[in-house]
């Protein structure tokens, strides 16, 4: 069938050009056109939402045990107040104590937790031309959650200009190149990519870097839990998914909304788990590697590990794991910081004791003494555990290589090491 279709008074007046068009171009034209249609909403839904609706960015709260380079930026912003502090990433009993200081001379609540407050205190405006201990905390940040390649020194010179301005312009705010204080909140807000190298490696199955970022500390915990099981076991530790570089939902996953839920995979008896999965039902399962990783993991974060799913029977008798569909094949690790807003991922109070008086495990000269001690709320463990941990009546073994578990019922606590 052919139809005429009038394209108007184009010719002499009186006399339209008539224009003869084949159907099927028309129904050419009509499905190319749906296709451009589809396309450009799938596109507009798959865009980024503007980041100046990210109101849930908020100076993340740093305690004792923390570790990265949210802890490293405060020890920079603390000497820069003049405060002689090491920066060494990790939040030592000294961190602590700084922190307590410049909070009793500002009228904050002083007991040593680096809370919003806290860090509004601490901030400057930064402009170019401005050196100092605050530029230092400012390059590494940029350093290590956007990957600026800022060189060493005090100098805010041009190229943080530009990286500031970079920064500003994707989290939606005013590119003024300066960093203030919503500058200064964004930057300590925003995630971190995990490196997939040295002691970790990548084994995410659906994306891979894409879904691997985490807070300043999950990111620094994990390499450390890394760096000491591979030290320990000459294993590297396997990496899967965390969450998205904004956060929010990710696919395949009820929780890995807030960068502290990671998957790890368990240890092998044969080959590298960074190659290959293995489950605890498997027969290449290494069980007391597992226990290996699982002690590397907690000692990297004294008091920051709030629980750890593996369906192992074994190691959920032994207090080690607990119980949760779909868990054989990999460890989901759920980290934890002091006065979370969601309760999920809240520290028991107590726990924030656990790294008290420890040095960081990975000083290879600290020659002081560091275990995961026990001590947590009935509120915040009965949900996992069905009881209270409770320290044993001897007292845990205090030694570098033992550590005491507890797994608690109704009927009372038994503990392995």
């Amino acid at each position: 069938m052919r139809i005429v279709a009038h394209s108007g008074m184009v010719g002499r007046p009186g006399y339209p050009e008539k224009r003869v068009v084949d159907e099927r171009k028309i129904d050419t034209v009509k499905r190319h056109a749906l296709r451009v249609a589809v396309l450009a909403s799938l596109m507009l839904v798959m865009a980024p939402a503007p980041s100046a609706a990210i109101s849930r960015a908020q100076f993340p709260t740093q305690s004792l045990g923390s570790r990265g380079s949210d802890v490293a930026a405060l020890q920079h912003l603390l000497r820069s107040q003049g405060v002689s502090i090491a920066v060494s990433g990790y939040f030592d009993a000294a961190t602590r104590a700084a922190v307590a200081d410049f909070q009793n001379g500002n009228g904050l609540k002083a007991d040593g937790v680096a809370r919003p407050p806290t860090w509004q205190a601490l901030v400057p405006t930064l402009e170019r031309g401005a050196r100092g201990e605050a530029v230092l905390a400012l390059k590494r940040q940029l350093n290590d959650k956007r990957d600026a390649g800022l060189a060493a020194g005090e100098l805010y010179d041009a190229p943080t200009v530009q990286a500031v301005r970079a920064f500003q312009r994707r989290m939606g705010l005013p590119t003024t190149g300066a960093a203030d204080r919503a500058t200064w909140r964004h930057l300590l807000w925003s995630f971190a990519p995990v490196p997939s190298e040295g002691a970790v490696c990548d084994y995410s199955l659906h994306g891979g870097p894409s879904r691997q970022w985490g807070t300043a500390s999950t990111v620094a915990q994990l390499a450390a839990a890394g760096e000491l099981y591979q030290r320990r076991t000459g294993q590297r530790l396997a990496v899967g998914d965390i969450s998205l570089e904004r956060g929010g939902s990710l696919a395949g996953h009820r929780t890995h909304r807030v960068g502290l839920d990671v998957d790890v995979r368990p240890a092998r008896t044969r080959g590298s788990s960074c190659r290959a999965g293995i489950s605890y039902r498997m027969r290449s399962y290494d069980r007391q590697g597992t226990r290996e990783l699982i002690q590397a993991i907690h000692d990297a974060a004294p008091g920051h590990v709030k629980v750890i799913y593996f369906n192992d029977a074994q190691l959920i008798r032994e207090g080690l794991t607990v119980r949760y569909p779909n868990h054989d094949a990999h460890l989901h690790i759920r980290y934890c910081e002091a006065d979370h807003p969601l309760a999920a991922y809240r520290c028991p109070n107590s726990a924030t004791h656990a790294a008290e008086g420890l040095a960081d495990p990975l000083d290879r000269g600290s020659s002081a003494v560091w275990v995961r001690t026990l001590r947590v709320l009935a509120d915040d463990f009965r949900s996992v555990h069905g009881g209270l941990l409770q320290e044993p009546s001897k007292g845990p073994v205090l030694s570098p290589a033992r550590t005491w578990f507890g797994r608690c019922s109704a009927s009372g606590c038994t503990w392995a090491h």
